[in-house]
């Protein structure tokens, strides 16, 4: 067990904000998502299945600040991120951290994948902030977009040791069988985007966004390897 979780005076680590893009298409067989295989030497998620993403910097606070994120777009995903961590510290601050979070979504994209998506192309899809009793933790805003022609994603980042196309129900199903893992946040949006039969249908949902604070380590069984020891 985790010492945070044991020791009152421990204080949780302070969440670093992270961005990370559900890139979907329509396949020979229905709707896809591009994903990527973790490398088991990774200190966070390590051998999971995970979906293009990173960490905030400094320079996507930088590009925020250009004028380059139209302000119109900021201003609208900041009310679909009402419910955030942005919001903490007011309207101004959370229209200024939802361009911040949409470039660093881009920038996250296109190094690990090679794809140049606009900023336009991006929808809030999820927020799952890590649980207190993890020493690293991240407060990660997922998005959804639908991959044009000429954005095709590669595999590209040597965090993972391979990216590919899948269809929502087949990864379950190497899930179920323990070939994959899957991590609590990953399976839960996956789910939802499986509920929808097509691209068009999955970017115009209109579902409202509900932060999700677990407040414990999710179970071992989202690990490929305890599933399959």
């Amino acid at each position: 067990m985790d010492s945070a979780s044991t020791d009152p005076n421990k204080q949780p680590v302070t969440p670093r904000r992270a961005a990370s893009v559900l890139m979907i298409r329509e396949g020979n067989e229905g709707l896809e998502v591009f994903i990527q295989h973790r490398v088991s030497t990774m200190d966070f998620a390590a051998g999971m299945v995970v979906y293009p993403g990173g960490r905030v910097d400094a320079q996507d606070l930088a590009e925020a600040q250009s004028g380059n994120i139209a302000q119109a777009l900021a201003i609208e995903h900041a009310r679909l991120w009402e419910d955030s961590s942005i919001w903490e510290d007011g309207e101004e601050q959370a229209i200024l951290d939802a361009a911040t979070l949409l470039a660093a979504a881009r920038r996250e994209i296109f190094e690990e994948t090679g794809a140049r998506l606009d900023v336009s192309q991006l929808r809030p899809w999820a927020n799952w902030i890590t649980p207190p009793d993890n020493p690293k933790r991240f407060d990660t805003f997922f998005y959804v977009a639908q991959v044009q022609p000429g954005q095709a994603p590669m595999h590209q980042t040597t965090e993972a040791s391979n990216s590919e196309w899948v269809q929502p129900a087949k990864l379950f199903s190497a899930y179920e069988r323990g070939e994959v893992g899957l991590m609590t946040p990953t399976r839960t949006t996956l789910r939802n985007l499986a509920a929808f039969e097509t691209v068009e249908a999955a970017m115009s949902s209109q579902a409202p966004i509900v932060t999700v604070r677990p407040q414990r380590m999710p179970p071992a069984a989202d690990s490929k390897k305890e599933r399959t020891s």
